[in-house]
């Protein structure tokens, strides 16, 4: 029998995410069940459940930054048992057999597409996934990550399910590491993980932000130091002495003042979708330094339980703010605003209250 499920959703695209009980399915042999703990809040929760990307299906429920503990699983699960704690990314299946799913990259699945933890297509129940923000989960075994961090930890572990394995993949992808000079474009809740990881992984890093304030903020999280991307003199004092840069901002603005920055064979990784278009890109700076300018989404399942080790092992977590989900409309309307450092975090218990 489906196993009645609590949870908030967006009834329509100008609609505040409300109380919603919905069913999960009963675990099947390949499944894991999951009682959710923590759930991040991302910029794609918001502009999926106000309709601003095209295709929502409502209602709507987010969440694709899942942290929770094992309550049940399938007969021919053998990575999980009761217990265990765990978490949910951005996917909860594909067609695993085209050569990028067989490649461990699931996220670039090329036949189905990769189904989304919320807003997909649902291949067991049909209809629509729902999401974290939510008390329960099923999850087939292959799309489930094992946690090891502290569990005092695991409301700032459940953004990198999402902003971890956004900034880890391109940082691992393009070699990342000691002796290299690395730009992060925006500090935010993408910007702020790239930070973290990319000191880690060894590198100088700066960061390129609009705001001089958040100088100090970003030295605490690894960085070298803040260049304020508007200053014309400064930008113009690392020209052609970065590596690598990765972009996390989505909104669009004029990347070419950033390719400038990068050496002959450097590379500038966008991670975020703007809402319009980018400024037409000046070609000479690519052609005339053999600079590079590419793309990058989320990673695979192996690639971000490798991330979730490595941030471990590092000891790196989110910075978060944890709110009840009761608050999640003014968390959104805050993010909006960038009123956040650096993630918004829902403790799922308060669902109990706000039902």
């Amino acid at each position: 029998m489906p196993t009645p499920t609590q949870g908030y959703a967006a009834q329509s695209a100008d609609a505040p995410l409300a109380p919603f009980s919905f069913e999960r399915r009963d675990p099947q042999a390949d499944d894991v069940a999951i009682d959710i703990l923590h759930c991040g809040v991302c910029h794609s929760d918001l502009h999926t459940a106000r309709g601003e990307w095209a295709g929502t299906q409502y209602p709507c429920v987010p969440g694709h930054e899942i942290v929770g503990r094992v309550t049940a699983v399938g007969g021919d699960v053998s990575k999980f048992a009761v217990g265990d704690i765990v978490g949910v990314g951005c996917m909860v299946d594909s067609c695993g057999e085209c050569a990028s799913c067989k490649d461990g990259e699931e996220q670039y699945c090329e036949t189905t597409g990769f189904v989304g933890t919320y807003n997909g297509h649902d291949p067991v129940m049909g209809g629509h996934t729902f999401g974290g923000y939510s008390d329960h989960i099923v999850v087939k075994q292959g799309f489930v990550l094992k946690i090891t961090h502290d569990e005092a930890d695991l409301a700032a572990v459940a953004p990198l399910l999402c902003a971890g394995i956004t900034t880890y993949s391109p940082l691992k992808h393009w070699g990342v590491g000691p002796g290299q000079k690395v730009g992060i474009v925006g500090l935010g809740g993408l910007g702020h993980m790239g930070v973290k990881i990319a000191a880690a992984m060894g590198a100088e890093v700066y960061v390129f932000s609009t705001s001089p304030n958040k100088r100090d903020d970003a030295k605490r999280l690894g960085a070298t130091d803040l260049i304020v991307s508007k200053d014309e003199a400064a930008m113009a004092e690392h020209a052609g002495s970065f590596d690598f840069i990765l972009n996390t901002v989505a909104a669009s603005h004029d990347l070419n003042t950033f390719l400038a920055l990068l050496k002959r064979d450097g590379t500038m990784t966008l991670v975020g979708v703007p809402e319009h278009p980018h400024a037409a890109l000046e070609v000479g700076n690519l052609v005339f330094r053999r600079r590079a300018l590419a793309g990058s989404l989320i990673g695979g399942i192996a690639e971000t339980q490798e991330m979730l080790d490595f941030c471990q092992q590092h000891g790196i977590v989110s910075d978060i703010e944890t709110i009840a989900i009761g608050d999640v409309n003014e968390a959104y309307e805050r993010m909006v605003k960038s009123d956040v450092k650096y993630r918004f975090v829902i403790d799922i218990d308060t669902l109990k209250q706000a039902a």
